[in-house]
């Protein structure tokens, strides 16, 4: 079987998905979900808010269905971050927002920044 062997849908209203490669001792059969969050801190905010994201990081982790969850800072804005996440499938990102830290951070966010946040889904783009 090839790495990129495609197979039926989950019942999620996804037709076609991937056996995707191992990422860590997890081989994906469903589809993933990445989430990229931006956030740009308010005037006086930008300490607070790194010290926020960076205090998500071990719980987001630690959570059963997250493959990969990380900070970035923009290098032309210091006030500027982006979460990068990867979860296994939709319901991993739905008991994502369940938990108390996210919970924590969706409560907090307003007053340290402006956030814009997307759900993807891959895209087959064939090849390799």
């Amino acid at each position: 079987m090839s790495e990129w062997t495609q197979f039926a849908g989950d019942g999620l209203g996804i037709s076609k998905s991937r056996v995707y490669p191992r990422i860590g001792s997890y081989r994906m059969t469903q589809s993933p979900s990445k989430i990229t969050a931006i956030l740009v801190a308010r005037p006086g905010k930008s300490d607070e808010l790194r010290a926020l994201l960076v205090g998500m990081a071990p719980h987001s982790r630690a959570e059963p269905g997250n493959l990969h969850w990380d900070v970035w800072r923009d290098t032309s804005n210091e006030d500027r971050y982006v979460l990068d996440e990867l979860y296994r499938d939709v319901a991993a990102v739905e008991a994502h927002r369940t938990t108390p830290h996210y919970q924590a951070y969706l409560a907090k966010i307003p007053e340290l920044a402006d956030r814009t946040a997307v759900v993807l889904e891959a895209v087959e783009v064939g090849g390799r």
